[in-house]
């Protein structure tokens, strides 16, 4: 079958970029889009295409469907990859995407809506034998949350349905507590998410975040490229992520990634994707919920398995087997990725925006560095704060860490506030270092 010959690029920052590098690297053109805001950007530069979609906030530009496909249509592109965040788990861009005849490099919209919505993936993650932390069904009155966190017992997390990427989560310790903390939840889900429904779950003490990165083709071939752990965390954001998971048993290594294969066959899942999960104390995990897109994360598990993974996604849109088996998949060594963003970590992570008035970027061996900025640009108010992702990979985690530690030395940004300060706390802080840590420690590490 052949493949895509122009893939429009429907984001922005540093996924457009990697996303134009692998589609130049197979021999595919891309096709950038902008915004107002972005007119100058890089990824506009390194596209053989580029198309203005709309003025800067993201509801008017990289939220618009008709202005994607227009911008899709006006330069004959024959596929859409959406990234990640923006319309990437919206499953009416993924069934728009496909009623316009073009190709996307993602899910089909049928596994977009199963896994969209927590509640129902929920379920679906039961059907198919994958244990899920104790929870209830969509509450919609306080009667009926306050009945289930009773059989569920306090603490108890408030989640919304249709929430993703830690939003939506309130943590509930009391019934007294629930009654306030329920109709703010839903109102923050219905102005999120256009879906208030909320449901509950029990709040286990200190978990870890893992998650695995899988690929599923239209051959019937899954695998999964082995865990990530993303337990260091601001407000359910992450800041850390490295792979493999250190202090994880192996015997759970094994079971947690068989258990991700499972789900993505029970819903038929095509194209990149990954499954996350809370560990406990006891190393007993729990099914958390689907992300359906490329990870911003993933680079960890392209470093630790030398697969790349958006080269993968383009294989299986045009229709071609993915390129290894799990048999052949070999893990090696250890890799964090720092997400630096421009953020003030010393006045309550405030947003930055600014000019960059200096971007001198950290080089040698295993050190990566994505982005889509270059001295100059500014950093917009309209979109996300991240500046670049750093990413070191070493032949064992010490070595993955004192890469980061000097790769941080050498990282100069100077016009906006960032977080390279409080990652080079972190690489060097001996708890970190000597192994796991949950998802609440940068958090009391900050108090």
């Amino acid at each position: 079958m052949t493949g895509p010959g122009r893939v429009l690029v429907a984001n922005r920052g540093e996924i457009a970029v990697r996303i134009i590098r692998a589609c130049h690297a197979a021999g595919v053109e891309a096709v950038a889009v902008y915004s107002d805001a972005d007119k100058n950007s890089r990824w506009v530069q390194l596209a053989e295409h580029a198309v203005h979609i709309g003025a800067s906030p993201a509801s008017k530009s990289y939220l618009d469907v008709d202005a994607l496909l227009e911008a899709a249509s006006s330069t004959h592109a024959d596929a859409v990859h959406p990234g990640y965040g923006f319309l990437s788990e919206n499953s009416r861009f993924a069934r728009a995407v496909q009623d316009a005849g073009l190709v996307l490099i993602g899910p089909p919209a049928s596994a977009i809506e199963l896994m969209g919505d927590k509640a129902t993936a929920r379920a679906t993650a039961q059907a198919a034998g994958v244990p899920v932390v104790p929870g209830s069904a969509p509450v919609t009155d306080l009667a009926a949350a306050q009945a289930a966190a009773d059989e569920l017992g306090y603490p108890v997390l408030v989640k919304a349905a249709a929430g993703g990427g830690g939003r939506g989560i309130r943590p509930v310790s009391s019934a007294a507590e629930l009654a306030d903390v329920l109709p703010a939840a839903q109102a923050e889900a219905r102005s999120a998410f256009g879906d208030g429904t909320s449901y509950l779950e029990r709040a286990l003490p200190r978990p870890r975040h893992i998650e695995v990165q899988l690929l599923a083709d239209d051959h019937g071939n899954v695998v999964h490229l082995f865990e990530r752990d993303c337990s260091v965390q601001r407000r359910r954001q992450k800041l850390l992520e490295e792979a493999p998971a250190p202090g994880l048993h192996e015997e759970t290594r094994q079971r947690i990634g068989e258990a991700a294969v499972r789900l993505a066959r029970h819903v038929g899942y095509r194209n990149a994707g990954t499954v996350e999960f809370l560990v406990d104390e006891d190393q007993c995990f729990y099914f958390m919920e689907m992300n359906t897109r490329i990870q911003v994360e993933h680079p960890v598990s392209e470093a630790i398995s030398g697969v790349d993974l958006v080269a993968e996604q383009l294989r299986i849109a045009a229709g071609k087997p993915i390129s290894f088996t799990q048999d052949e998949l070999v893990r090696t060594g250890a890799a964090i990725e720092l997400r630096i963003n421009a953020e003030d970590p010393d006045n309550g992570f405030a947003p930055s925006p600014g000019e960059v008035t200096a971007f001198d970027l950290p080089g040698g061996p295993g050190v990566r560095v994505d982005t889509g900025l270059a001295r100059g640009d500014r950093i917009s108010p309209f979109y996300d704060s991240m500046i670049a992702k750093l990413i070191c990979w070493g032949a064992d985690r010490d070595q993955a860490y004192s890469r980061a530690e000097q790769a941080l030395r050498e990282f100069r940004i100077e016009g906006v506030a960032n977080t390279i300060p409080l990652h080079s706390r972190l690489v060097g802080n001996d708890k970190l270092r000597s192994g796991p840590v949950h998802t609440t420690w940068l958090e009391e590490q900050l108090e």
